[in-house]
């Protein structure tokens, strides 16, 4: 994880500054990254609170933002349903994309071992994030305006990071390609609902490319299989 808390440090001086030069207080700033810890949904809100978006504009928003979570929760279950509840928690609430990255290994959160293990990667990264939002807040007392710096770059790298060393089959490369194409052409067009778009295209599209794969190399396996 320490590769990524330092990859984060543009994102969380970017998230504590750009609330302070909107009219946060720095208790409020740092609070948010306390209770919130979720950089991409924090930037949104900032912004939206700023401009005196509705409260339930603000709320959908940041629920479509953070769902991917849903999906990050459904796919480590089943390694963690036979935990106790107090193990459980805390980790729900560390299962950050980082987090989340590092955990396919078929053994994790299986032991306490693991589990202490996984705890201590995902509060490290709590604590980093919250330090370089501290930063953020003390940059922008002091400092003009961080946001025209091209800080917000450090969202897509870390993102890219986490994402390349996944793509192992043509599945997994048709879901990015598929996503980054809906995205981008959904986002041009000034689509609000471009995100949810295009990761359910993604997902779709890579589903069908697996089954397809899958049942072409049943197909041959049946063929190549020696007749009784």
């Amino acid at each position: 994880m320490l590769p990524l808390c330092l990859a984060v440090i543009p994102w969380g001086i970017l998230c504590g500054s750009l609330a302070v030069q909107n009219g946060f207080t720095a208790l409020e700033t740092q609070a948010m990254s306390l209770l919130v810890f979720a950089g991409s949904a924090q930037l949104v809100a900032i912004e939206l609170m700023a401009g005196n978006t509705p409260l339930l504009t603000i709320l959908f928003t940041t629920f479509i933002i953070s769902s991917r979570h849903f999906l990050y929760g459904l796919a480590v279950r089943h390694k963690v349903i036979d935990q106790p509840l107090r193990w459980r928690l805390p980790v729900s609430f560390v299962l950050t994309d980082e987090l989340f990255a590092f955990s396919h290994h078929r053994k994790a959160y299986r032991t306490k071992t693991r589990l202490t293990y996984a705890l201590s990667a995902g509060f490290s990264f709590y604590i980093a994030w919250n330090l370089w939002t501290f930063i953020g807040i003390v940059a922008g007392s002091l400092l003009p305006d961080l946001t025209t710096l091209g800080l917000d770059f450090a969202i897509a790298a870390t993102f890219i990071a986490l994402v390349i060393p996944g793509i192992k089959n043509l599945a997994t490369l048709a879901t990015v390609v598929t996503a980054g194409i809906v995205a981008s052409v959904l986002k041009s067009q000034g689509f609000e609902l471009w995100l949810v778009v295009a990761a359910l295209s993604a997902m779709t599209v890579g589903y069908i490319i697996s089954r397809v794969i899958s049942r072409i190399n049943s197909q041959i396996h049946i063929k190549q299989a020696p007749k009784s």
